[in-house]
């Protein structure tokens, strides 16, 4: 039953932690981090991602321009781009070192401890993925929040709003996180060998051998 539940906790895990992986990379190049709706041209949206900026006008439909220059960016947008990149990196390593060391995998089977280890680390992997997902997307989500009520800006400026990968952002990277969890959890609760079992077993019948073989001797 242990056993049942362990696997069943390592492929919730992993699964969670493909999902979050994936979401993530949309995350990364989806340039919808931050939307702009004119009140002057309610026809025309701006928005804006780690790697370029579109307006989006209802005639001419979709247009979208790469930023010139990475120094150029906000600091809030470099450090994203940074983080986001090494998290996708990160969850791939975690999902590789944890895909191998899945108890449901028959390869490997008599490398027990380094089965257990290749899952903690994917773990922690997949965990510090999920963190560095969450930072980027929470830093860019106050910033976006200190502009739209900066009371030095007149109010006929137009205020950047939340766009839809902030959100996608927060689920894969708690995706990330959950599933991380849920695999070093899986991990450190490896029930013990089941060898044990059989050489205790073993030994109980030598020592009854042993007894009987006492009783029958006869004594001098």
């Amino acid at each position: 039953m242990a056993f049942i539940f362990r696997i069943a906790m390592q492929s919730v895990g992993l699964s969670l932690s493909l999902l979050g992986w994936v979401l993530a990379i949309i995350t990364t190049y989806l340039p919808h981090w931050k939307n702009l709706n004119l009140e002057l041209n309610e026809m025309e949206n701006w928005t804006m991602g780690l790697w370029k900026s579109c307006v989006i006008q209802e005639e001419v439909g979709r247009q979208c321009k790469d930023f010139d220059s990475f120094l150029a960016l906000p600091a809030e947008l470099q450090i994203s781009r940074i983080l986001m990149s090494l998290s996708n990196g990160l969850g791939l390593l975690g999902l590789l070192a944890s895909g191998s060391g899945l108890d449901c995998l028959r390869l490997g089977e008599t490398q027990k401890d380094l089965k257990r280890r290749l899952l903690i680390l994917g773990g922690l992997l997949l965990w510090t993925s999920g963190v560095m997902v969450l930072v980027p997307v929470s830093w860019v989500a106050h910033m976006t929040v200190e502009e739209f009520w900066d009371e030095t800006l007149p109010e006929i400026v137009p205020r950047w709003e939340f766009g839809e990968a902030l959100f996608l952002g927060w689920f894969a990277g708690f995706c990330l996180v959950l599933g991380g969890c849920l695999l070093h959890c899986a991990a450190c609760s490896s029930p013990a060998p089941p060898a044990s079992g059989r050489y205790a077993v073993t030994g109980l019948q030598d020592h009854e051998t042993y007894l009987e073989n006492r009783t029958t001797q006869p004594k001098v």
